[in-house]
């Protein structure tokens, strides 16, 4: 059998162990003779650490997998059958910017949602379409599986305004959000589990839950209501919906909702954690400085425990799933951000969706889940026309359009206060915006 070549970009990361310890377990399914490592020169020292343990643990399991180090990104992609991305550019330090500037101003500050996740894209996606250049040349025939968030405007940026078609974008929200389903409904290990899932990345929902063919969406919302227990994410306060509110919603969202529809207790929670200096990414920069302290042992050859402190927990159930169901033509149901084709019928077609899909050799084929329901389909249709405004402005560079796309954003909906973030924080990411600064 023909081994399998895989290159990450952004190897460096504190993930990567999460990812090494997923290809040892589906080694029978999929035989990755080759992992590269890829990172920046300000990555080096983390990619050395992160890539001995990973040769560690590799030698541990006894397998035939080569694990090379390099930060020349082309000379690791050459004959690649799969690229995964993991990366962050300006690393924890413009995170942590994107969380506290636009608390200056009364607007949440969050990795991927508002200002903040505007500002991540604009930094990430020419990084992207750089790499797609490369690999337009270097291993054309490669499927790209992108972690990097925000990962939902980073596909719609891939699929708009490039000719690269073999790109999926991924996140382990799904994986959580399933995880939970199943531990609120108390169901065992021999249950069928069918979830079906539609939205966009990071505002999805739950639409259909069968367990074992019942239909258990009403069961669910009542159990979650009679024990207290919600869906829950690590990077996100929970703050309880209320049980009127629960009843006549009707559905599960993910965590981020509380973003929007607990705007308030957010924004104070947030206020509150930056005033203690707690905000999210000074409590990741924690975390990072323990887990690469645990990578230096040399005695050291699993994933460590603490890496689920991190919000990407299992990323490998979903990254490693997905390669492996794409090699080995599964056709098994995974959710993934793809191109929607019909699979939300009040979105466009042609829009970027996170939704259940068919996972076959040729990629994912989303199932169609019909129109999402009216209590949602509204903030979703807002949060899309955000997304494609900041996926133009990241190709443009042009701060009139910013202007218009940070305005239109639902966490900030006011031109003048979108002005004012968007100013200083154009100058705090100067250095990783040279579409603006030509």
């Amino acid at each position: 059998m023909k081994g399998v070549k895989i290159v990450t970009i952004g190897g460096g990361s504190s993930y990567t162990p999460e990812l090494i310890e997923g290809f040892i377990k589906r080694y029978d399914e999929l035989p990755v003779k080759e992992l590269w490592l890829v990172d920046i020169e300000e990555g080096k020292e983390k990619l050395e650490i992160v890539g001995n343990l990973a040769k560690r643990m590799i030698k541990k399991a006894g397998i035939d997998m080569d694990i090379h180090l390099t930060l020349d990104r082309r000379a690791a992609l050459k004959d690649a059958d799969f690229v995964t991305t993991q990366f962050r550019v300006g690393q924890l330090d413009a995170r942590e910017k994107d969380e506290l500037i636009p608390l200056k101003y009364g607007v949440i500050g969050q990795e991927t949602n508002g200002p903040g996740g505007m500002f991540k894209a604009l930094r990430t996606i020419p990084v992207l379409f750089d790499i797609i250049k490369d690999c337009e040349d270097l291993c054309p025939n490669a499927w790209i599986i992108s972690f990097t968030n925000p990962s939902g405007i980073n596909a719609e940026a891939v699929f708009r305004h490039t000719g690269w078609k073999k790109f999926i974008g991924l996140c382990n929200g799904p994986v959580n959000m399933i995880k939970d389903i199943e531990k609120i409904l108390k169901t065992k290990e021999t249950d069928q589990v069918d979830v079906k899932i539609g939205g966009i990345n990071h505002m999805i929902y739950a639409l259909d839950i069968q367990v074992n063919g019942v239909v258990k969406n009403k069961e669910l919302i009542d159990c979650m209501i009679d024990t207290g227990m919600q869906e829950s994410l690590k990077n996100i306060v929970d703050i309880p919906l209320s049980s009127e509110f629960m009843k006549s919603y009707g559905y599960l969202g993910i965590g981020y909702i509380r973003y929007y529809l607990q705007k308030q207790q957010m924004l104070e929670h947030c206020q509150e954690d930056a005033a203690h200096h707690r905000c999210r990414a000074q409590v990741v920069k924690k975390v990072e400085k323990e887990l690469f302290e645990k990578y230096k042992d040399e005695n050291l050859d699993v994933k460590p425990k603490e890496l689920e402190q991190r919000g990407g927990a299992y990323y490998s159930d979903a990254a490693c799933n997905l390669i492996s169901s794409l090699y080995n033509d599964k056709g098994d149901i995974q959710v993934v951000d793809t191109l929607n084709n019909g699979a939300i019928s009040n979105l466009p077609d042609d829009v970027v969706v996170e939704v259940s899909s068919v996972i076959t050799k040729d990629g994912p084929k989303p199932i169609k889940v019909g129109d999402l329901p009216i209590q949602v389909v509204g903030l979703i249709q807002q949060l899309k026309a955000f997304e494609i405004l900041t996926t133009n402005v990241a190709v443009s560079g042009n701060y009139n359009d910013a202007l218009v796309a940070m305005s239109i954003n639902p966490l900030v909906q006011s031109e003048i206060t979108a002005k004012k973030i968007l100013d200083e924080m154009l100058e705090a990411h100067k250095k990783d915006l040279p579409q603006f600064f030509k």
